[in-house]
C-alpha cells in the first residue's frame, strides 16, 4: 500500500489536471477554460495603487537604460541634441495621451488588457494582438536582460579587474564574449525571484527604484559637466544631416520615441486595473513627458561629454562606465543600473507577458507561470545582443516594434470612450481628431468579455471591422521593416513609411475602424448603459454556457480520491 500510495502524487504531478487553475467564485467566465483568478476583475481589496505609486512607477521606468540608449543613439545617427530632444518630448506627450486613454479603461473596469481587448477585436481575433504583445515583450525581456548583464560585468570588473582579460572562446560575429555569457546568466538568476512577486506588492520595488536611481543619473550628469562643460559638448554640437535626410531622421527619432513604450500604451490596463480609483492614474498625463524628456536630456548630455572625452559615441551607458578609472564609482553606478534594469524588466516586460500568456491559456497559466515561461523563452531562446550590436540596429528594432502596436492602440482608443475633454486631446494629439467621434460612449458589457459566445462574439469570434483596419494599416509598413532587417532587399520610397510606422499605423487603423463601425455598426454591442456584472445585465446577454467535460470531471474525482488514500 505504501508503495502504491507513493506513486500516486508523482503520477498526478505529470497529469494536466494537476496544473489546472480555478477562477474566482464570482467569475463571469463559464468555466476555467476562459479565465482564472489573475484574469478576473480585480476585487476591491486588491485595488491598492495610488497616484504616488504611478508617479514612482514612471520615474523608475524613465530611468532605465533603454531611455538613455534611445536618446544617445539619436546622436549616433547624426542628429544634434537640439533636434533629438524635441522629438523625444513630442513622442512622449503623444504616448502619455494614449496611455491615459487606455489606462482609464483598466481603472474603470478593473480587467486586464487581453480581456478588454475582446470588446474591440472580437473574442478570437483578440488573440492576434495578445500573441503579438507576448512576442514583443519577450524580445524586450531579452534586451533588458542583456543590459543587466553589462551591469554585472562592470560590477565584477570593478572588484576583479582581470575579468577584462578573461579568454574569449566565442567567434567575433557572435556579438558576445565568454565573460558576457557568464554575466548574462548571473543577471538572469538575480532577477528571476522578482518574477514571483505579485503585482500588488511589486509596486514597492518601483518606490525603492525611484528613490535610489535618479540620484545616480544626476551624479553622472554632474560628472559630465565637470569633465566637459556644456559650452564644449552640447553648445558646439551640430547635426551632420541636411535637407530631406534630416527630416526623415527626425521623424524616425520621433517614431522611436513612440515605440519605446508603445507596448505599455496598449496594455496599460494590466496595471491601471489595480488603481484605487480612476483619478489615481491621471497623473500619467504629466509625469510621462516630464520624466522621460528630462532623463533623455541626461542621456544626451553625458553621451555628448563622452564624445569629447573618448572620441566615440558611447550611446550605451555601461560602455561609458567601462571607460572609467575610478573602480568604486563604476561599481556603485553599475549597481544602480542593475536595480533600474530589474525593475523595468519585471514591470514592463515579464508582468505584461504573464498577463497575456494567462489569457491565452487561463486553464493552466497564471501571471506567475507566464513570467517563468517568459524568463526562459525571452531570456535564452532570443538573442538580444544581436539587436543591440549597433545604434542603427537598435533604432530599427524600436521602429519595427511599432508596426503592429500602433494599429492595435488606435482601434482600442477609438472603440471605448474615456472622460477627457476634447480640447486636451486636440492640443496634444491633433493628428488623431477622429477619436472625438466615439463609438461606445463607455457603455461596455464586462461579463460578455469573459464569454466566447456573448455579445462580443461578432462574426465567428472576429470583429471584421477591426480586421479590416489591421489589413489596411499594417502592410504599408512591412516593406520598410523588411529593408531594416535585410538592407540588400530594396523597397524604394516605401522605406520612408517605416520611419513613421507608429503614427501611420495608428492613424490608418483609427480612421478605417471608425468609418466602418459607423457605416456598419455592430448593433449587439451598442448599449445605453454599462454592464459591470450579471445583475446589471438582466436578459440582455445571450450566452451559450460551456459545460465541463464529463471525462475531465470523472478524472479529477479519481485523482482526489487517490491523493486521499495516499495520505
Amino acid at each position: 500500500m505504501a508503495k502504491r500510495g507513493s506513486l500516486v502524487p508523482s503520477i498526478a504531478f505529470l497529469r494536466p489536471s494537476f496544473w489546472k487553475l480555478e477562477p474566482e467564485p464570482s467569475t463571469f467566465a463559464s468555466s476555467s477554460t476562459w479565465s482564472n483568478r489573475d484574469m478576473d476583475p480585480v476585487p476591491p481589496h486588491l485595488r491598492t495603487w495610488s497616484t504616488w505609486n504611478y508617479v514612482a512607477y514612471w520615474i523608475s521606468d524613465a530611468t532605465n537604460a533603454a531611455v538613455w540608449e534611445l536618446a544617445s543613439s539619436m546622436l549616433a545617427i547624426g542628429l544634434s541634441w537640439r533636434q533629438a530632444l524635441p522629438a523625444i518630448a513630442v513622442g512622449h506627450v503623444i504616448i502619455a495621451v494614449i496611455m491615459v486613454l487606455n489606462g482609464t479603461i483598466g481603472a474603470r473596469l478593473h480587467v486586464p488588457f487581453p480581456v478588454v481587448n475582446r470588446s474591440s477585436f472580437g473574442f478570437y481575433l483578440s488573440y492576434f494582438s495578445v500573441i503579438s504583445r507576448v512576442v514583443l515583450s519577450m524580445f524586450w525581456f531579452g534586451i533588458q536582460t542583456f543590459t543587466g548583464s553589462e551591469c554585472i560585468y562592470q560590477m565584477l570588473k570593478a572588484i576583479w579587474p582581470s575579468l577584462a582579460h578573461l579568454p574569449n572562446h566565442l567567434p567575433a560575429n557572435a556579438n558576445i564574449t565568454t565573460s558576457g555569457i557568464m554575466c548574462y546568466f548571473l543577471y538572469w538568476l538575480i532577477q528571476f525571484p522578482f518574477m514571483l512577486v505579485s503585482p500588488q506588492r511589486i509596486r514597492y520595488l518601483f518606490v525603492a527604484k525611484a528613490m535610489i536611481v535618479p540620484p545616480t543619473w544626476l551624479a553622472m550628469l554632474i560628472w559630465s559637466f565637470v569633465r566637459v562643460p556644456a559650452s564644449q559638448s552640447l553648445m558646439v554640437a551640430h547635426s551632420t544631416l541636411h535637407g530631406s535626410q534630416l527630416s526623415w531622421a527626425w521623424l524616425s527619432a520621433l517614431n522611436s520615441a513612440l515605440g519605446i513604450y508603445s507596448t505599455l500604451a496598449v496594455n496599460i490596463p494590466d496595471f491601471t486595473r489595480y488603481a484605487k480609483n480612476e483619478r489615481a492614474q491621471y497623473v500619467q498625463m504629466a509625469i510621462i513627458p516630464i520624466a522621460f524628456t528630462l532623463c533623455s536630456f541626461i542621456g544626451i548630455a553625458v553621451t555628448s561629454a563622452g564624445i569629447t572625452l573618448y572620441g566615440e559615441v558611447l550611446w550605451d551607458p555601461l560602455r561609458l562606465i567601462d571607460k572609467w578609472d575610478n573602480r568604486a564609482a563604476a561599481f556603485f553606478a553599475s549597481s544602480a543600473w542593475l536595480l533600474t534594469t530589474i525593475g523595468t524588466n519585471i514591470s514592463a516586460n515579464s508582468l505584461s507577458a504573464g498577463n497575456d500568456m494567462a489569457a491565452l491559456c487561463p486553464k493552466y497559466i497564471n501571471i506567475r507561470r507566464g513570467q517563468v515561461i517568459c524568463a526562459f523563452l525571452g531570456g535564452w531562446a532570443l538573442c538580444p545582443w544581436e539587436i543591440l550590436a549597433s545604434a542603427t540596429g537598435f533604432l530599427s528594432f524600436m521602429n519595427g516594434y511599432t508596426v503592429f502596436l500602433g494599429p492595435i492602440a488606435g482601434i482600442m482608443v477609438t472603440d471605448v470612450r474615456t472622460l477627457f475633454s476634447p480640447a486636451i486631446i486636440h492640443l496634444t494629439f491633433f493628428l488623431y481628431i477622429i477619436q472625438y467621434w466615439l463609438l461606445h460612449h463607455t457603455h461596455v458589457d464586462v461579463p460578455s468579455m469573459y464569454r466566447p459566445h456573448g455579445r462580443y462574439y461578432y462574426t465567428y469570434g472576429v470583429n471584421w471591422r477591426a480586421l479590416a483596419a489591421l489589413i489596411v494599416s499594417v502592410p504599408p509598413n512591412l516593406p520598410g521593416l523588411i529593408n531594416s532587417i535585410n538592407s540588400n532587399i530594396k523597397v524604394g520610397g516605401a522605406v520612408y513609411l517605416f520611419d513613421i510606422a507608429y503614427i501611420l499605423g495608428f492613424s490608418l487603423a483609427s480612421a478605417v475602424y471608425y468609418i466602418l463601425s459607423k457605416l456598419f455598426p455592430a448593433q449587439e454591442t451598442m448599449l445605453d448603459r454599462a454592464i459591470l456584472d450579471d445583475e446589471d445585465a438582466g436578459d440582455s446577454v445571450s450566452e451559450e454556457v460551456d459545460k465541463p467535460d464529463e471525462k475531465e470531471l470523472s478524472y479529477n474525482v479519481d485523482v482526489k480520491e487517490a491523493e486521499k488514500s495516499s495520505a
